[in-house]
């Protein structure tokens, strides 16, 4: 696979402030989508023929499941910036790795792979670093041991580094997701594609749909339908033959929520956001920041590569305290970290309920975002799984926010430094890199001021 030496380590800590600084102004195009561009990688392995991607993510958590589709027997190839090409397998046809899959931080990749793997008659082992050893597997794997898989190592509690044995006649199940989770669903479906049967997974909360999406886009035969008050029932008819697809990749609403925080926060900012992803799955952020006040102006809704996009122009707005319903948790996971720095400029307490699901991320994000917010002096306390924040118009900053290797708690607690009184830090901005590689470049384009920080 070319430019697989782009998925690195994270290396030296490499500390960075953020200090306040003049309005934002400017058009930004966020990277592309971390799912989708996983999926397309994923898919593109899974299909016959040659699969085309502009825009993908070059992020080393994307790259590292570019690597392991290689190792599994696509040819993978990067055509220029964004652009790359998978000539694909299909279903039922691919090669054991020869060496271990090492995913670095890339629990999506991981777990998405691990149930490609476990559809197939071939053993692979998974393995990250620090950070993904940590992280929960065993929600992925016991599906996929009633599927027919057997996994023959694993570290205490199913963790990383764990050896997988596939099998080629997964037995066709109706799985009732315990939580609700894209990848655990994903990685049933991707484990059925192989199935001489039909797979169901029954969600009571909705997920993110990418992968029902981008499957039938390749030609699979998937019905998913309401399932209670908030739920999905999605039915894959095994062994379909996917063929190959072009696949544009709309920008990542994960990634662009740092930029449209910021112009929220700093004074007399007014930006346009590009080509932003509005998958009602996944627009939980931008409803929250509605409720609270923010100011966001959607302009040219599209359809891109399937999914729902638009141009968002965002301007500086005084935001007041809400209280965030649990039921919205799966649209909106990966950005409550900048949602908890939102809070912290909006009058009076805003409360996110039922972020069990923070707990078991890149880092324990609840924990991590809380002594972030202790750093900045913002009042904030965890009650449960809930996060209340009361917040004011003005924000001392002026500490130091431990990320633990979590690009999010980093980028999060920068925009932060961007409208406080005081510069903030954050002790490592190096793993930014997994999911926006351009980060600090594009934030200075709009006016964001980065000041270099001494290692602690």
């Amino acid at each position: 696979m070319q430019a697989e030496s782009a998925a690195h380590g994270h290396g030296n800590a490499q500390p960075l402030g953020a200090a306040a600084c003049g309005p934002l102004k400017g058009r930004l195009r966020p990277p592309g989508d971390k799912s989708i561009s996983h999926r397309a990688l994923i898919l593109g392995l899974l299909a016959i023929g040659r699969t085309t991607i502009e825009g993908l993510l070059e992020g080393d958590d994307v790259l590292r499941t570019g690597a392991a589709c290689a190792a599994l027997g696509a040819k993978v190839e990067r055509l220029g910036p964004g652009r790359w090409q998978v000539d694909g397998c299909g279903v039922g046809s691919l090669l054991a790795p020869r060496e271990t899959l090492d995913f670095g931080n890339a629990g999506t990749g991981t777990r998405l792979i691990m149930g490609v793997v476990g559809g197939h008659d071939i053993t692979a082992t998974f393995d990250g670093d620090a950070s993904l050893r940590k992280r929960p597997m065993r929600r992925i794997l016991d599906p996929l041991a009633l599927m027919g898989a057997q996994v023959t190592s694993e570290a205490e509690g199913g963790r990383c580094p764990v050896t997988l044995k596939g099998t080629g006649e997964p037995a066709p199940i109706e799985y009732r997701s315990p939580v609700p989770s894209a990848q655990l669903k994903s990685a049933v479906l991707l484990a059925g594609l192989n199935s001489p049967g039909r797979t169901t997974v029954i969600e009571t909360e909705a997920s993110r749909d990418h992968t029902e999406k981008m499957l039938a886009y390749f030609g699979a035969r998937i019905v998913s339908e309401p399932h209670g008050e908030h739920g999905r029932r999605i039915t894959l008819e095994g062994r379909p033959e996917l063929r190959a697809r072009d696949v544009v990749v709309p920008a990542d609403p994960s990634s662009g929520a740092f930029a449209l925080v910021a112009a929220l926060l700093v004074p007399g900012s007014d930006i346009v956001i590009e080509g932003m992803m509005m998958n009602p799955l996944r627009i939980g952020l931008i409803t929250t920041l509605l409720e609270m006040g923010a100011s966001i102006e959607t302009l040219n809704p599209r359809i891109e590569g399937g999914e729902d996009v638009a141009d968002l122009r965002v301007r500086h707005s005084a935001l007041r305290g809400v209280e965030v319903p649990a039921a919205r948790a799966p649209a909106m996971i990966d950005e409550y970290p900048v949602l908890a720095v939102a809070a912290a400029f909006a009058s009076g307490e805003t409360r996110m309920r039922g972020l069990s699901e923070l707990r078991v991320k890149e880092s324990d994000r609840l924990a991590a975002v809380a002594a972030g917010l202790d750093a900045a002096g913002v009042p904030n306390r965890i009650e449960g799984d809930d996060l209340i924040v009361t917040g004011a118009a003005r924000v001392r900053g002026g500490g130091v926010a431990a990320t633990h290797l979590d690009h999010r708690i980093a980028m999060s607690f920068l925009v932060l430094g961007l409208a406080s009184d005081q510069p903030m830090q954050v002790d490592d901005a190096s793993m930014i890199a997994t999911s926006f590689p351009t980060f600090r470049p594009e934030m200075e384009r709009l006016g964001a001021r980065f000041v270099e920080a001494a290692a602690r």
